[in-house]
């Protein structure tokens, strides 16, 4: 493709996130993927670290996912959702609810993210009027926290820049700070994660906890770099929710499916949530799909009448999609049968090895996360933890020395983050590492030269 052409056709559309002028110093078009690599328009391979966006969980094109996908394609693609359910998206259901934590075994399938969180919500909002608490209506996030791009999901999402360019937002979204926020003004991080989740009850009982329907937090936040919270902080949350009868919905559309070395993040932190939100992983990048899994109790305030009109007053035209739900249930079958989350394990704790090896460079404050989602602070000082200046911001550069590397990441001014695909073994992460301290040596160099 012409130089000419590819800056015609971008200028007709949209990148996420990225102004097209700069992405035309360097364009990145991918041609084709096979398990862990990318191969752009040029022929250049790229090592995919972080599946894509946290999405590819067993590697680009696994061929028992795609074989799911033909055979499907020959059956049924599309189920009228005004007036029936496919039996391939009934089973996939009760995959799903069988590797939930607890009592999750209701299952709504949708075609991502941004719809399983929204869908939660208004699941919980009608739950509560459907059970006698109809002023619950409030939902309590976190700042630098992110839940979709929808309206709702932005609402309750924290990313400041991200959302302000859309507000005023939806009313009922309340906020409050990760334990990272306090990580620096308390002895220990247990403290700071204790502090944490006190400031939940105390905005909850602040606002009413008549008013409070639900609180919505990534148990491994992203967007916030990887902020991984102690078994304790959940514990706290769990016990604060139950005692303001308020609904704990983890949002585990990264940490889901295995990569965090339990099905979900969940059974890693040892608390079972009311309700998850899922999708990413779920169909390891083949089509879209996700899932809002909820208490199956939660489920008998929708069962009734006609004349009682009390059924859950949401839908999409892809929910449920068939095509989407026979790869759902393929990957869960590849992650059960293999025992990919015993490997996340395994490969979890060699990684972080692995990634502490880059403390030698002299700019990594902490390697944090859980399995094989980790992420990894960069500071200017790692004795004083004294960050990089706001105009010379080491991510910056790394952006662009691990894409001339042929290594895509998840990367943020002062962190970045890895979740390699679990069909990884350990040579392929110590390829991965490389490139990630080859990437890192020559941001240091541009950013020097840069100054």
């Amino acid at each position: 493709m012409s130089s000419e052409r590819l800056e015609r056709l971008l200028k007709r559309t949209f990148l996420d996130y990225q102004q097209t002028m700069e992405f035309l110093r360097a364009p990145l078009v991918i041609d084709r993927a096979e398990g862990l690599y990318y191969w752009d328009v040029a022929g250049r391979r790229y090592f995919d670290a972080i599946g894509g966006i946290f999405v590819a969980v067993l590697g680009h094109r696994h061929p028992r996912v795609v074989a799911a996908m033909q055979r499907q394609l020959e059956r049924v693609t599309f189920a009228p959702p005004l007036h029936g359910i496919a039996d391939v998206t009934l089973e996939f259901v009760e995959k799903l609810g069988a590797v939930a934590p607890g009592n999750l075994h209701f299952v709504k399938a949708f075609s991502g993210g941004s719809e399983s969180t929204e869908a939660a919500m208004k699941f919980a909002r009608q739950y509560f009027k459907q059970t006698g608490q109809p002023g619950k209506y409030k939902f309590v996030s976190c700042y630098a926290g992110y839940h979709g791009g929808t309206f709702g999901a932005m609402a309750a999402s924290g990313t400041g820049r991200r959302k302000t360019k859309f507000e005023p937002q939806a009313a009922g979204f309340l906020k409050t700070f990760l334990p990272l926020h306090y990580r620096d003004r308390f002895a220990t991080w247990e403290e700071a994660n204790r502090f944490a989740a006190q400031a939940f009850e105390d905005l909850i009982v602040a606002e009413d906890p008549a008013t409070v329907a639900g609180v919505m937090l990534e148990p491994i936040s992203n967007t916030a770099g990887i902020v991984t919270p102690t078994d304790d902080f959940f514990r706290l949350l769990r016990e604060i929710c139950d005692r303001h009868q308020v609904l704990l919905i983890f949002d585990e559309i990264i940490t889901g499916f295995a990569r965090t070395g339990q099905m979900f993040a969940a059974q890693t932190f040892g608390v079972t949530p009311d309700m998850i939100c899922a999708g990413k992983a779920l169909s390891s990048g083949l089509i879209p799909l996700g899932s809002m899994i909820a208490r199956e109790d939660m489920a008998d305030a929708f069962w009734g009448s006609l004349e009682a009109d009390v059924q859950f007053a949401h839908g999409h035209t892809y929910a449920g999609n068939p095509l989407a739900c026979a790869v759902g249930s393929a990957v869960l079958d590849e992650i059960l049968e293999h025992d990919l989350c015993g490997k996340a394990r395994a490969l979890g704790d060699y990684l972080a090895q692995r990634l502490e090896s880059l403390r030698a460079l002299g700019v990594v404050r902490e390697v944090r996360g859980k399995g094989v989602l980790r992420g990894v602070e960069l500071v200017e000082d790692p004795v004083t933890n004294r960050p990089f200046p706001p105009d010379r911001k080491l991510g910056t550069f790394l952006k662009r020395t691990a894409l001339a590397n042929g290594l895509i990441l998840r990367i943020d001014p002062d962190w970045f983050a890895v979740c390699p695909a679990l069909i990884a073994e350990r040579s392929d992460l110590d390829e991965m590492v490389e490139l990630i301290e080859r990437s890192l040596r020559d941001a240091l160099d541009l950013m020097a030269h840069a100054a």
